[in-house]
């Protein structure tokens, strides 16, 4: 009887052939489920993969046009930044934001500011690694270096003269071209280099940017400046050693030399007249010219000289600052003292040619030596 329910059982396993099939098709199915999951997952992590792809180079592309994306509608210049650009800007501006406190001084960028108030400060950290001389910057000192080095890799191509930076090397070329692009704001004049342009307008101004921090006297130029400072500095003055006449600064000291050599390389183009030295030649040549950039405020008398003009405002002010050391008498000009002493030492520097007869006065021998030559009589 166990025999017959077993084989009942085993056929009626058998007997449903349609719940088989059911059984497999639902395995099927899920089998297919599991991998139709499978594969979506594999195209979601696909796509995920593109998804991040593409966000990474729209990162990339971003940046890109981030460090282009701020460009200079006056020279084409791209900055990364925004403050870049803005920066950048003032070069084209006439105006210049930023003050120096300490010479009035001014300057399109903070950065520059800050460079420039070392001066001030003698703050000088950065030294020459050859000689020892420090500077306030480290691009002052590196093209110092180059002295040493002998590095002089920009060379002109007009005549083969060569420099240490391509800023000197542009400023030289100005001399075969002639261009003066620089033009004085009170006058006339231009200039080849702006340098020269703004030492040539203190002229005008009055300006005085370079100040003695031992005394507090002020300069027109720094080396003046430095001329000046070995008055405090007790170094040993430059002495000729032909006459003894002693300087402050070696270049006085090379241009008072050319006196006892008799070399008088420059000479005046209206009458031949020869000089030692360049500015007295330039200062010579205003007197045909007739040109007095120096103008008394007070009565409008012009001046070839900012000396001739000084002396000559001592007269509406009434000052007489230079005192006689042998009695009270106070002139306006020290050539007036100097002239009025000679009565008290007995001095006469000034001789005639002809007969050596001397003078105390220049313009004494002038009226003497019309006894040596008369006037000829006309026909």
């Amino acid at each position: 009887m166990a025999k017959t329910e077993l084989v009942e059982v085993e056929i009626d396993d058998m007997s449903d052939p349609q719940t088989s099939r059911n059984n497999y098709d639902e395995e099927t199915e899920e089998e297919t489920d599991r991998m139709e999951v499978k594969e979506q997952r594999q195209e979601l992590s696909e796509e995920e993969e593109e998804e991040e792809e593409e966000h990474r180079n729209f990162k990339t592309r971003k940046r890109k046009s981030n460090k282009q994306q701020h460009i200079c509608s006056h020279c084409g210049k791209s900055f990364k930044y925004k403050s870049g650009l803005k920066n950048h800007l003032w070069c084209h501006s006439a105006e210049k934001p930023f003050n120096c406190d300490q010479c009035g001084k001014k300057y399109i960028s903070l950065s520059n500011l800050n460079l420039h108030l070392k001066v001030h400060s003698d703050e000088k950290p950065y030294a020459c690694s050859v000689c020892g001389k420090s500077f306030s910057r480290l691009d002052c000192c590196k093209q110092h270096q180059k002295i040493h080095d002998e590095v002089r890799d920009h060379v002109c191509c007009e005549c083969g003269n060569s420099f240490t930076t391509a800023g000197q090397l542009k400023q030289h070329q100005v001399v075969h071209t002639g261009e003066k692009p620089y033009k004085c704001s009170y006058c006339d004049k231009s200039f080849a280099q702006r340098g020269n342009l703004k030492s040539h307008e203190r002229v005008h101004t009055g300006e005085k940017p370079y100040q003695c921090n031992q005394c507090g006297e002020s300069f027109k130029y720094s080396n003046f400046l430095n001329d000046h400072m070995r008055v405090h500095s007790g170094l040993e003055p430059f002495i000729c050693d032909q006459c003894g006449k002693e300087f402050h600064a070696s270049s006085n000291l090379k241009t008072h030399l050319k006196i006892h050599s008799n070399e008088r390389p420059y000479v005046c183009p209206y009458c031949g007249k020869s000089f030692s030295a360049l500015v007295c030649c330039q200062r010579h040549q205003k007197i045909h010219t007739g040109e007095k950039d120096y103008l008394c405020s007070e009565c409008g008398k012009g001046f070839t000289t900012l000396a001739q003009l000084k002396c000559h405002q001592k007269i509406h002010t009434g000052e007489k600052p230079y005192k006689c050391t042998y009695c009270d008498k106070t002139f306006t000009l020290s050539s007036q003292q100097k002239s009025h002493e000679r009565i008290h030492t007995g001095e006469k520097p000034y001789s005639c040619t002809q007969c050596g007869e001397k003078f105390r006065h220049p313009n004494s021998v002038v009226n003497h030596m019309k006894k040596h030559f008369p006037p000829s009589l006309s026909t």
